[in-house]
């Protein structure tokens, strides 16, 4: 009986987060994917139901054969939605890559840094989540902006002549996103880097290396983890930020996040803008998919 028990709670810790998966992803994702193959319509909903879950697998059928892909071929007709999913993507790109040339050199400080002072330094990372994440973003529009204190003080100190236009440019975005995210590179990095053995380095400097060497043939492989976890905790994000681009970025910012806030309120275009919401979430699990099978695929030849 004990036996009984013991197996009915390991299966239990492993179908809870199944649930929870299912519960709270899987379940809205299948609401978003029956709106993306509805009608648009003037009404509240302002769309045409295509199928009802309580009408069993006959009523199924019928409602199946009523779907519509006319949202997704609107979307791949018109160069708003495309041009937008390719911009949303240099920029988390770009920004992904200065918040790990920032956040590297920052948690391999810490991660160096005397044992004493890590919780200190770990905390002062951590810092900035104890505020609104709006009223830090907010806060930028006060520094960035022509009389702000950014421009204030590079008058000052008379590195420029006149004040700079920051704010309202696509350079405003990609400094709210770093700063924003700048915690999500660093943790996992300091994570990795903090656990590595230091004799590896003695050991690479006995046999010749310098210390630049020793880097970046010990210390970067194994901190390959915790770059991949870091980029990808900024990047997925980032591609659907909305925040940001709106407070920060002008008219000439275009991002797949703002452009899905505007069909969906303003436009009222439910059909199309869960097209746009299904399209992304796809664009975003794909490749990760992939590098997961490449990943477990790489692990079995090692063994």
């Amino acid at each position: 009986m004990k036996r009984v028990f013991q197996s009915i709670a390991a299966k239990s810790t492993i179908w809870i987060p199944y649930f929870w998966l299912l519960l709270l992803f899987l379940a809205p994702f299948a609401l978003v994917v029956k709106l993306s193959v509805s009608e648009p319509a003037i009404a509240q909903p302002p769309y045409l139901p295509t199928m009802d879950f309580w009408d069993g697998p006959i009523g199924w059928w019928s409602d199946i054969r009523q779907f519509s892909i006319s949202n997704y071929t609107f979307i791949l007709e018109d160069s708003l939605y495309w041009k937008s999913y390719v911009s949303s993507l240099q920029i988390a790109v770009l920004a992904t890559s200065l918040t790990l040339i920032i956040g590297y050199p920052l948690a391999y400080g810490m991660a160096r840094a005397p044992r004493a002072w890590r919780p200190t330094l770990l905390m002062l990372v951590i810092l900035p989540f104890w505020t609104s994440f709006l009223i830090r973003v907010y806060a930028w529009i006060g520094i960035l902006k022509k009389e702000g204190l950014l421009n204030q003080f590079l008058l000052w100190l008379g590195v420029i002549g006149e004040p700079l236009t920051i704010l309202n440019t696509n350079v405003a975005v990609y400094i709210g996103i770093v700063y924003s995210y700048l915690p999500f590179m660093v943790l996992p990095l300091y994570a990795n880097l903090e656990k590595q053995d230091v004799s590896l380095l003695e050991a690479a400097n006995d046999l010749g290396c310098t210390n630049r060497q020793a880097f970046w043939k010990v210390t970067w492989p194994l901190s390959m983890p915790g770059v991949i976890a870091g980029c990808f905790l900024v990047f997925i994000p980032t591609v659907g930020e909305f925040v940001i681009p709106s407070l920060l970025g002008g008219s000439n910012t275009l991002m797949i996040g703002r452009t899905l806030y505007d069909e969906f309120f303003l436009n009222r275009d439910w059909p199309v803008s869960s097209a746009v919401a299904v399209i992304l979430l796809l664009i975003l699990i794909v490749p990760i998919m992939l590098f997961q099978r490449s990943e477990g695929r790489a692990r079995e030849r090692e063994q």
